[in-house]
Parts: structure tokens; sequence; C-alpha cells
């Protein structure tokens, strides 16, 4: 009964994958538009080796093997317009599971035009964006988790996101996920069959093992739930507060950080009235730098909003940095401010350092200067002005950063589609576990257990999925992938 229920599951969705497919032959620029030294042309379809014969001077492609390299000339007309270099795959064995040809021609943006009009006029239309990846989810390449990972892997600019998008590529998220979901079906067959012998009221799901593999997979879809925060630090890097009094080089740090005249430095307090952000690469993770309004008492209506902002800002990021001025902060008030920071973060994934900044002038003994603040404080001592003790920040910052990251290498969320869906698969078998716990009948375990399935299934899109996600999905990407 399960067998033919996960079946008819997957109709609507095999159904819908064939009607979106299209026989078009699509054609694209791969490579960045403007000069260059190589253009690539990508075409994927039925038609994209008889399309490109029409218009090559070199062999026959449909006798040559796929996976080659063919050198010859683009022909137009009576006239040579390049000579290029075609890479051939034929189906299933490419990209998209369709015949690909991909046209290394020189990269003049006149010669790609042309030769992208020339593949037009031959009855291939242009890609839409994400096209390629979306023919490769529809023909089996890769599951839906695959894709969206192919996007994340082009937008990566560190090699903390790049690692978590190439692991997703290669499939280490949907095998995960797979897994799970092959663990529920076993025991759901099992509840299914009890339902066709009801009247002679046999059990051929054990309530005790079913309760343990509940308890487990729960405890695997709240890790990954929980992953996420740490994956939308991989994917979009941490952000990092620089909050004090005016005047105490805030816009300096951010500068000396940054390694640019990013932030206007000046003497006149407030200068800074709303938050500047830039983002940096430290050890090949992303940092996002936020200079906020200095925190001071004052009338002026436009520096209180900045200074609203400030204490927005220290909730959203990982890592606050407390700057003060060496040489005129007051002790005491440089204490109660740490106190006051540390419990708007207290059980919260969130880092205090307190760098003491213009050390620089300072003159009296630095170990002794560091025994006016707490013993638990993380305490940097540096001169933005000068970048002196820029290092030893940098150094401490990519250490926390490490312990963040440390389940880079396992299964981290960086999807919110993906983390919305793991919640409603962890909701779906809480109500498992309780009806285990209540000794409910097995037909409404089967209910809630089957909707686990269904909120797995929409993650690799082993169910159907909605059109407009879908096409919300590979609309994000670039037009040649």
């Amino acid at each position: 009964m399960l067998r033919l229920y996960f079946i008819f599951e997957l109709l609507p969705f095999l159904y819908f994958c064939k009607m979106i497919q299209s026989e078009d032959t699509i054609c694209a620029l791969s490579t960045p538009s403007g000069s260059g030294a190589i253009g690539v042309i990508r075409l994927s379809g039925k038609r994209s080796i008889d399309i490109v014969q029409s218009i090559f001077k070199g062999k026959d492609l449909k006798k040559q093997k796929g996976q080659t390299l063919h050198f010859g000339e683009i022909i137009k007309g009576d006239e040579t317009l390049d000579e290029v270099l075609l890479s051939l795959f034929k189906a299933p064995h490419s990209y998209t599971g369709e015949d690909v040809v991909e046209i290394s021609c020189h990269g003049s943006p006149y010669i790609i035009n042309q030769l992208l009009e020339l593949l037009l006029d031959k009855g291939a239309r242009m890609a839409n964006p994400g096209e390629y990846t979306q023919r490769a989810f529809f023909n089996g390449k890769m599951d839906l988790t695959q894709a969206e990972a192919v996007a994340d892997l082009i937008a990566s600019e560190s090699k903390a996101a790049h690692d978590v998008a190439l692991n997703q590529m290669r499939g280490g998220f949907s095998d995960k996920i797979r897994e799970l979901r092959e663990e529920l079906i076993h025991f759901t067959s099992m509840i299914e069959l009890e339902l066709d012998f009801a009247e002679e009221d046999v059990e051929f799901a054990d309530r005790d093992d079913l309760k343990e593999l509940v308890a487990g997979i729960l405890k695997m879809l709240r890790q990954l739930i929980d992953s996420f925060a740490t994956g939308n630090v991989l994917k979009n890097g941490i952000p990092v507060a620089i909050i004090g009094r005016p005047n105490v080089g805030k816009s300096t740090l951010l500068n000396a950080l940054l390694n640019e005249d990013k932030a206007i430095v000046s003497d006149i307090a407030g200068t800074t009235r709303d938050s500047i952000e830039d983002e940096v690469k430290i050890g090949g993770i992303s940092f996002r730098f936020i200079d906020t309004a200095g925190i001071r008492e004052t009338e002026d209506v436009v520096e209180n909003i900045g200074i609203k902002r400030t204490f927005e800002m220290v909730e959203k990021a990982n890592i606050i940095l407390y700057l003060i001025d060496s040489i005129e902060a007051n002790e005491s008030a440089v204490n109660e401010m740490i106190k006051e920071i540390s419990k708007h973060i207290e059980g919260k994934d969130k880092q205090l350092i307190v760098v003491a900044n213009k050390i620089d002038k300072l003159e009296e003994d630095q170990n002794a200067f560091r025994q006016k603040f707490p013993k638990d404080s993380q305490l940097i001592l540096l001169s933005a002005l000068k970048k002196e003790g820029i290092e030893q920040l940098t150094d401490l910052l990519k250490e926390i950063a490490a312990d963040k990251m440390q389940s880079s290498n396992q299964l981290v969320v960086t999807n919110v589609r993906h983390f919305q869906a793991l919640k409603k698969a962890a909701e779906s078998l809480e109500r498992v576990q309780e009806g285990l716990n209540t000794n409910i009948t097995g037909d409404f375990l089967a209910m809630d257990i089957r909707q686990s399935l269904h909120y797995l299934g929409e993650i690799t899109g082993t169910i159907e999925i909605d059109r407009d996600i879908l096409g919300h999905i590979f609309s994000s990407f670039c037009i040649g992938k």
C-alpha cells in the first residue's frame, strides 16, 4: 500500500516535469560579458549538435564521441567569423543531461554577438536565468538542494562559503535528508500494513523501535535547524558591530580593518550618525564590520536615531567590539557599559571584545591598565591611527570565527527554504512522538509521518514543488548557468 502511495505521490510531479520541459535548444554566453581573451557560448537541447554543425567548418560532430574537443571555424555565409574550439557532450553524459556543445571563441563583443545571432537564426533560443541547471534538475542530474548549491557556489566569496556550497553540491546534505526519509518510509510501510490487517489486530511496527527512531531523527533535524545560524554566517559573513562613545576612534578602526578610508574621520563628536558597513575577508572568512553612531546623551534628533540604530546593530551582530579611549576612558563608566552589553548578549551566541584604542599615547604600564577591567573580559590594546595591534585583533576574530565554524566540515543549513521545511518536518515528528506516548492509533501516526516525509521531500524536490517556488529558485541564477 505504501509503495502505491509514493508512486501516486510522484505522478503529479513527473507529469509537471514533463509539462515544464521544453523541446527547445537553448543558448547563452556562459562567460562574463565584455571584452576578454575567450568567450564561451553554451547550447543545450536535442538540436544542439545539428545547429552548431550548420555553421561549423570542421569535423562531422555527429560522428564524434562525447566529451571531446574539436577545432574549426565558424562560417557566416561565405566568410569566416572566427576560429573556435568546440567541447562536445552527448546525452546523458552532460551537465544538463542533454546534448551540449560549448563554443570557445575569441572574447570580442562583436564576435560573440554575431555568433549568438547565427545560433538564433538556426533555431536556438536564448536561455532563461538558471535554465541549464533547471534542465539538469528535471533530467535527474541533480536534486533541488544540489541545484541551489550551484548558485551558492558561484556566489561564494570566502573559503568557508565555498566549502559548504561545494559539499552540498556534491550531495552531502541531500544524502542525509534521503537517509532520514528512507528510515521513516520503512516504519510507515509497517504501519500502513497494519491498517490493511486492522481486523486481525496485529502489530508489524514495534512501537518502542519507532519511538527510538523518531527521537534519533528529531535530534538530527534539530541539529540541522540549529546549524542555520552558523550557515547564515558562512554564507553572508560574520556581522561585527563597532560601538563606543563619540571620538574614541570607531571610524578610524573601521578604516584600519578595511585598509581604506571608508568612514569619515573627524574630531567633531557625532560625525557618524548612521551605521556604515563594509566587508573584508580575514583567514578565508568574511566579516561584515559595522561602524555605528557614538553612544552619548544628545538632544540632536538625527544623532539620537543613529544611537538607537547602534543598539539594533548590537542585536544583529555576532561579535561586538566595544571601543574605548585608553587615555580618557572613565573606568567606572566603562565597566558599567561592559555589564550592560553583557546583559544584552547573555545566553546568545555573541562575543564581546573590549578594544582600548590610542594605546600609543598611554603613559602607564599596559599590565596595570589591564587590571582595571574584569578578568574574564577579552581585551585588546591597539592604536587604530598607527595600525598597531590590529593584527592581534584580527587574530582574535579568526579564533572566534574558527569556533563558530567548527561545524562547517559537517552538515550546515544555509538556505531559508530548507530551514523552513526542516522546521515543519520536525513539528510533524513531534506530533508522532506525542502520539506514540499517548498510544494513538496507527492511522493517525501514519498521517503525521506522511507529513514529515512530504516536507523532507520538498527539500530535495523528491515530491512536487510549486511552480512559482521553482521559478523563484532558478531566477536567481545567472543566464549562462
